[in-house]
């Protein structure tokens, strides 16, 4: 089975590019309804806003040529009824448009989400959190103009764009004509300066993802930034990104200027034409004042509208951009997936893990990180895998819970290959205690009960007491109720390693995987937590990612691994006395003052 490498999540390379409007009728279904009483009520604002110009020459020929008091009050109260009734169906018609907008962009942020939370961690060793982030939040705002506003203001001036040339046809047929001959000019305008306000929109977006990027990582390394004192060096960092952002920015907004005062100007220049021949035929009597200032109303009415469907285009166009990126990560593959037919792992799990011949390469440009491996792991037992950094220790212990695919060989729990169980029961029987804790900046509760949303509160105490957790938490402002802050920011590291392994305690699960959690410990706290970590492997088949001789003499058995093998194997007491590569790293250890056991 191929490996995950940090590309194998992308989008396959020679497929067409995703029709946005297509790929989102299906989310718009369910509100159907809606949508055609909004697009009634838009129908009938529409012909309001067309039925005004009409009237409007009605009520000036009856001021100026008919000179009768009664029809115009008439007409005016006419007037007042039509915006009246035109107020209440935009009322509706924004209301419902806009509600259905939220639920809908808030489903496929929410659906973005859950798919991208379900990629293996090769889609994230190549992507930043903040570019991801971006993704969620500023090209979906796109996405929900294009639908909140886009898809309204373009059905309205097509009806007022097909509504006005109507009318117009049928209050003057040769004035018509002239107005009409401004349509062709500003489309090719917009078919020229959409697709160049497409890439440049696409570029910002691009640049904007890249800032937010390196602002996230700064923010998630805080402490390092400030105690090595390279807050300047990370603003000017994020200052020449944000210039890029401003440059491609600045280059759409001259795009825009451009469109915008080229279709202003040819939209008014065939005002200006209308007036004089109008102007003309009214000094020669064939045209009412009253007809020619309606007939100019409905100029207007088509000139706006073709500009404003103009615009609509360039905005289309840097939505598009924006959309394609959201449904490209929709549409990238998961690498680790649940099988078609997933195989029931029987309960209780006993924990026996067995490589067997497994390689492994991170992708293919990259040489095998493990090399035709072999290795048991018995229900119960402890095994310490031991080597120099970059010898395949991590790697190994994480494809134990999938988190990558094997490349060769095969990776099996009670006898079951892993790529035939279900993920959520084959990660449901593992538990695993990293070297760096991860907390959520909720409560102690929540993060203890994130194992198990439905504990109660004497499991969630119970799980504390037997990761000697329950002292400190007691001692706390509001105890299991206290906020930790992100990522656990307001805890020590021993308080943090020790919420963990109560997270694991809670779960329960049949194989551990100790990453060296008490490595960057102090003495006090090293003691607690090895007491916690004592109760946690008992009765536990346990991997250790190990770098310390008092973590190694804990293990039953001693994996050395050089260059992704395995050189040696056994209990520390043979490993030394054999004179191997474990015998120089456990001489290294004491020729320090380190108690390490790698470089």
């Amino acid at each position: 089975m191929a490996a995950s490498g940090s590309t194998a999540e992308a989008r396959p390379r020679g497929l067409p590019s995703p029709k946005p409007l297509g790929r989102l009728l299906p989310r718009v279904a369910p509100y159907r309804a809606r949508l055609l009483t909004a697009f009634v009520c838009l129908v009938i604002a529409a012909a309001a806003g067309l039925v005004f110009p009409l009237v409007i020459g009605y009520l000036l020929d009856a001021a100026f040529e008919l000179k009768d008091r009664g029809a115009l009050d008439r007409i005016a109260l006419a007037l007042l009824g039509i915006f009246a009734v035109q107020a209440i169906a935009n009322f509706v018609q924004v209301y419902l448009l806009s509600s259905t907008t939220e639920r809908v962009v808030a489903t496929l942020r929410e659906d973005t989400f859950a798919h991208l939370i379900r990629l293996s961690p090769a889609f994230f060793t190549d992507r930043r959190t903040g570019e991801l982030t971006s993704r969620l939040s500023s090209d979906l705002a796109l996405l929900q103009s294009l639908l909140g506003t886009w898809i309204s203001e373009l059905s309205r001036q097509i009806l007022f764009l097909v509504g006005g040339i109507i009318m117009l046809t049928i209050t003057n047929p040769g004035l018509t004509l002239t107005t009409l001959a401004v349509v062709p000019l500003v489309v090719g305008a917009a078919i020229v300066f959409g697709r160049a306000l497409r890439k440049a929109t696409t570029g910002v977006q691009d640049r904007i993802a890249d800032a937010m990027g390196t602002a996230d990582e700064a923010f998630g390394s805080i402490r390092t930034v400030q105690s090595f004192t390279r807050e300047p060096v990370e603003t000017a960092r994020f200052r020449s990104l944000l210039e890029g952002v401003v440059t491609v920015a600045v280059h759409r907004a001259k795009l825009r200027a451009g469109f915008f005062g080229v279709v202003g100007f040819v939209a008014f220049a065939s005002v200006v034409a209308v007036l004089w021949q109008g102007g003309a035929q009214v000094l020669a009597g064939r045209l009412t004042a009253g007809a020619l200032v309606a007939f100019l109303f409905y100029a207007l009415t088509v000139a706006a509208a073709v500009g404003a469907l103009a615009s609509l285009f360039g905005n289309f166009q840097e939505a598009v951009g924006a959309t394609l990126r959201v449904f490209e990560l929709l549409d990238t593959p998961p690498t680790v997936a649940d099988p078609a037919a997933p195989v029931t792992l029987e309960r209780p799990v006993r924990g026996a893990v067995s490589l067997d011949d497994v390689t492994f390469a991170y992708s293919d440009e990259a040489g095998p990180v493990l090399r035709n491996v072999s290795l048991r792991f018995a229900p119960g037992e402890i095994v310490a895998l031991v080597g120099r950094s970059g010898a395949g220790k991590t790697t190994m212990a994480s494809l134990v819970p999938r988190f990558w695919d094997v490349t060769g060989g095969r990776i099996t729990l009670d006898g079951h290959d892993l790529r035939t169980l279900a993920l959520h029961d084959l990660r449901g029987a593992i538990g695993i205690v990293p070297q760096e804790p991860t907390l959520f900046s909720g409560t102690v509760r929540d993060n203890i009960a994130y194992a198990r949303p439905d504990a109660s509160d004497a499991d969630v105490e119970g799980a504390a007491r037997a990761a000697h957790a329950w002292e400190f938490i007691t001692r706390l402002p509001e105890g299991l109720d206290t906020r930790v802050g992100e990522r656990g920011v307001k805890l020590s590291g021993g308080q943090r390693q020790r919420i963990a392994i109560a997270r694991v305690f809670l779960k329960n699960p049949a194989v551990v995987i100790l990453d060296e959690a008490t490595s960057s410990l102090d003495s006090e706290s090293e003691h607690l937590v090895e007491a916690a970590l004592g109760e946690l492997l008992h009765g536990r088949t346990t991997i250790i990612i190990a770098h310390r001789l008092s973590t190694v003499r804990r293990a039953d058995r001693v994996v050395v691994l050089d260059q992704g093998r395995i050189v040696e194997e056994g209990t520390h007491e043979t490993l030394v006395a054999l004179g191997g590569l474990y015998h120089a790293l456990h001489a290294r250890q004491f020729a320090g003052l380190a108690d390490t056991l790698v470089e």
